[in-house]
């Protein structure tokens, strides 16, 4: 496994919500049991100043009253949980739940219900001394002291988690980052393949998929050691987000054997849903499910849609900073390029269509169309334009008003 591969691997399981809290615990129990190994280096006067018996109905009173706080945050995920796929798109449910304050809180209350519960079954077993109390008692105030941050925090991410703007703005942030990540390293350190959509190279064969599903990570690195092996070339031909089956070709293989095609199909990490990493456009497409759900007659939220929109122009204005093709990290691999129109079809589309009965919207997606004219470069400003005017067609079969489509001409001609 190369390290791209490993640092992805490593960066998801991470995100896993058992994954905190089990270190948490593991920490609690570590540090509980410890007291008993640093209790030789506490004076004899320390146990007699500080009543060691003390740490016990402080132990009791933290795995009691940590058990019903653990329960309450999980109940309260799970209901956050539930109004981000009700009210703002299944596709984002996934950041709720990785969301790092409530695993970290979850992870604290756990871990300090641990904490308790270990100390209490060691001093009741006559683990510790009188000195090792007198430790235990000193990391008990230490945990109470994490318990009081912890639940401040809490208390404070409570009153936003899973509403509807802080989970926009979750996948906002989400889609920002791999946006900037593609920005920086355009064709995931690749050379370009600028003829891609001509079709596969002469003389090249293809490796097929081996499952059905999308591709999630692409080891760029895995597929340069098989190129530089023989002296071969590897062209990308699925890139993180694409659906894939074993009839579709994920790249074709210039100068390489048979042998090789196992190798290059281990590279591709395929699972059943598009993820964040790597895939800058299935951020503009949650962005776009959220605007159409908010304009849909059952929730008819155009504010929510217009401050879609505005994400979606700051995350489109990453990419269209651009920067200077740079010296390919594996030479012999070639990947193509996203192309504009592409980010514009999978941010725009959507709310354009269901948006384009109400004047607001129609009116913020021309502002947001003229905004995005006038950065990157003439590729970017094409796909404006083109969208501009998709958008003012699907408003005049909509609107019936001939004031709101004067408005939305106005704007559009801006």
């Amino acid at each position: 496994m190369s390290a791209s591969r490993l640092s992805w691997t490593l960066s998801r399981l991470m995100r896993r919500i058992w994954f905190r809290a089990s270190l948490f615990s593991l920490g609690a129990v570590v540090t509980a049991l410890l007291a008993a190994v640093v209790s030789p280096a506490i004076p004899p006067s320390a146990s007699s100043k500080i009543g060691a018996d003390a740490v016990d109905n402080i132990l009791g009173i933290i795995a009691a009253s940590m058990l019903g706080v653990t329960t309450f945050s999980l109940g309260a995920m799970v209901s956050a949980f539930s109004a981000a796929t009700s009210n703002v798109t299944p596709r984002a449910s996934r950041l709720v739940v990785e969301d790092p304050t409530t695993q970290n809180a979850l992870a604290a209350f756990l871990g300090s219900f641990l904490f308790a519960l270990v100390g209490i079954v060691a001093i009741s077993a006559g683990f510790y001394d009188e000195a090792g109390r007198v430790v235990l008692f000193a990391v008990t105030i230490g945990v109470i002291v994490l318990i009081v941050v912890t639940l401040v925090r809490w208390i404070d991410h409570l009153s936003t988690l899973g509403r509807v703007t802080e989970t926009t703005a979750q996948v906002e942030q989400a889609a920002a980052a791999a946006m900037r990540d593609r920005r920086d390293n355009p064709f995931l350190g690749a050379a370009c393949w600028r003829d891609a959509a001509s079709g596969p190279p002469e003389g090249t064969t293809p490796v097929f998929a081996s499952e059905i599903g999308y591709v999630q990570h692409v080891d760029m690195a895995a597929l340069a050691e098989v190129a530089d092996e023989t002296d071969g070339r590897v062209f990308v031909a699925a890139l993180p987000g694409v659906f894939v089956d074993p009839s579709r070709p994920v790249a074709w293989l210039a100068g390489l054997g048979e042998d090789a095609a196992e190798h290059v199909r281990a590279a591709f990490a395929i699972d059943d849903v598009r993820s964040f990493d790597q895939d800058p456009r299935f951020g503009l497409c949650v962005l776009s499910e959220i605007g159409s759900r908010a304009l849909s007659p059952g929730i008819n939220d155009p504010g929510t849609a217009i401050d879609v929109i505005g994400r979606g122009v700051r995350t489109l204005a990453i990419w269209a900073e651009g920067r200077p093709d740079a010296e390919p990290e594996f030479p012999r691999v070639f990947a193509p390029s996203i192309e504009p129109d592409d980010l514009f079809d999978d941010l725009f589309n959507g709310i354009a269509r269901d948006g384009a009965g109400v004047v607001e919207v129609g009116v913020r997606l021309q502002k947001a169309f003229r905004t995005l004219e006038g950065i990157g470069d003439g590729r970017f400003a094409s796909a404006a334009r083109r969208h501009s005017r998709l958008a003012l067609e699907r408003a005049g079969t909509a609107l019936k008003i001939e004031d709101d489509l004067r408005r939305l001409r106005a704007a559009a001609e801006a």
